[in-house]
C-alpha cells in the first residue's frame, strides 16, 4: 500500500490540499490517519475515492449526490436501481439546462442577426432589447422568450 501526505495526494490528483480538506470536512473523505509527526496520511483507497469524487463532479453530480453515490457503493443493501434513480434525475436536470441554453442561444442569435456593425450604437437592437421593459417571459422572469416573440396586447 502506498501512503501519501496531503501534498503528495493533491499533486497526484492535480488538486489543491484545501480541496482534500474540504472533502474531509463535508464527510466525503474519512478522517485521515496521522503520522507520528501529526501529518495527515492517505492511502490508495483515499486516492481512488477522491478520483471517484472528481469524476462525479465532471459528470455534473453535486457533492451531496456524490456522497449519496459513495454511500450506495459502500452499502450491502443498495441496488443499481438506487444509482440509476440519482443518475436519471441528473439526466433530467441536464436536459432542462440544455433546453434553457438552447432557448437563450436562439434568442441571442435572433438579436445578433438584427445587428450590424455599421449602425450607430444608439440604434443597436441588442442594447434596445436589453433596455426594454421586462416581460413575464423575459429571462429572469422564467424562460427566455422565443426569438422574435412579441407579447400580444391585453
Amino acid at each position: 500500500m502506498t501512503y501519501f501526505t496531503i501534498g503528495k495526494l493533491s499533486r497526484a490528483l492535480g488538486i489543491r490540499p484545501d480541496t482534500i480538506r474540504y472533502y474531509e470536512r463535508n464527510g466525503l473523505l474519512p478522517p485521515p490517519a496521522r503520522s507520528s509527526a501529526g501529518y495527515r496520511t492517505y492511502g490508495d483507497a483515499d486516492l481512488e475515492r477522491v478520483r471517484f469524487i472528481r469524476k462525479g463532479q465532471l459528470l455534473g453530480f453535486t457533492l451531496r449526490e456524490i456522497g449519496s453515490l459513495l454511500d450506495l457503493r459502500a452499502s450491502d443493501t443498495a441496488t443499481t436501481a438506487d444509482v440509476l434513480a440519482i443518475t436519471e434525475s441528473k439526466i433530467n436536470e441536464a436536459t432542462t439546462r440544455i433546453d434553457d441554453l438552447t432557448r437563450i442561444k436562439t434568442a441571442l442569435s435572433a438579436l445578433s442577426a438584427q445587428c450590424s456593425i455599421d449602425i450607430p450604437i444608439a440604434d443597436c437592437p441588442i442594447l434596445a432589447h436589453l433596455a426594454s421593459i421586462p416581460r413575464e417571459d423575459a429571462p429572469g422572469h422564467g424562460n427566455p422568450p422565443a426569438a422574435g416573440a412579441v407579447k400580444a396586447p391585453s
